[in-house]
């Protein structure tokens, strides 16, 4: 090998191992959990009749949805921000993409709870 292939693959970075958990990939699947919390508190909140107990019941559970989804678009944004190689390199990239589309899913659905809880008052 020449020096200059050399030193072409001393800059790629290296894609982790399976088993492997960097703080991408732990923050990635963070916001993940969070995004799906969210989307799972909304759909909750937006099918259960206004006079059932829980957490989903009124504002309170579109509330919670909404500040979930919004937690986990940040993590995700914050991965895919500063996550070193493509898809597949083991950064948390793919894991932050889905962290941002649950929590956009989770504030869109959340917010038309609360919306809908303020209405009904």
């Amino acid at each position: 090998m020449s020096a200059r292939s050399l030193a072409h693959a001393s800059i790629q970075p290296l894609a982790a191992e399976v088993t492997d958990f960097s703080l991408g990939r732990l923050g990635a699947t963070t916001g993940g959990l969070l995004g799906l919390a969210a989307v799972v508190i909304a759909v909750l909140a937006v099918t259960r009749p206004a006079g059932r107990l829980g957490i989903a019941n009124g504002s309170l559970g579109a509330t919670a949805a909404v500040g979930s989804g919004l937690t986990a678009m940040a993590l995700g944004a914050l991965v895919a921000a500063t996550a070193d190689g493509g898809l597949g390199t083991g950064n948390g990239l793919g894991g932050a993409y889905v962290a941002l589309l649950l929590g956009l899913a989770g504030t869109a659905l959340g917010g038309r709870a609360l919306t809908r809880s303020r209405r009904t008052r």
